[in-house]
């Protein structure tokens, strides 16, 4: 199975998640890329098997992943300050592979109806999830 990982700013969500996936899943293969290189360099130090940075490289690893996990703002253009561009967010959007997308209440995305909790909460909800697909 290819779990792509996508995140951006500091890329501290997609470093926690990819240990995670990694600790749990060590059969996966694990490809993480951040919009910006400040986000990769972070996520590699969780040990994916593949890093990469960019427009190009969210558009090609949608293409190419069985699983997308990332915050919302992934696909939603122009979110995350700016950094999900239009083809970024139609890219992780028009991917017929399941998406595990965590519900972050940030640049004026609020998602009603989910209850706030913390970032080690939704990371082991995203195992649990994982664990029922894979």
């Amino acid at each position: 199975m290819k779990i792509l990982i996508i995140d951006a700013q500091g890329g501290g969500m997609g470093r926690q998640l990819a240990a995670s996936v990694k600790k749990e899943f060590p059969h996966v293969e694990i490809t993480a890329v951040g919009t910006n290189a400040l986000a990769t360099a972070n996520m590699l130090k969780a040990g994916p098997d593949h890093a990469a940075t960019g427009e190009n490289a969210v558009i090609v690893g949608c293409r190419n992943a069985d699983l997308i996990i990332g915050p919302v703002g992934i696909a939603i253009a122009d979110s995350m300050y700016g950094e999900i561009t239009p083809a970024m967010a139609a890219a992780v959007g028009q991917s017929d592979v399941k998406k595990l997308l965590i519900p972050i209440n940030h640049c004026n995305h609020i998602i009603v109806g989910v209850e706030n909790t913390s970032m080690s909460n939704m990371l082991e909800a995203v195992v649990k999830e994982l664990k029922k697909i894979i």
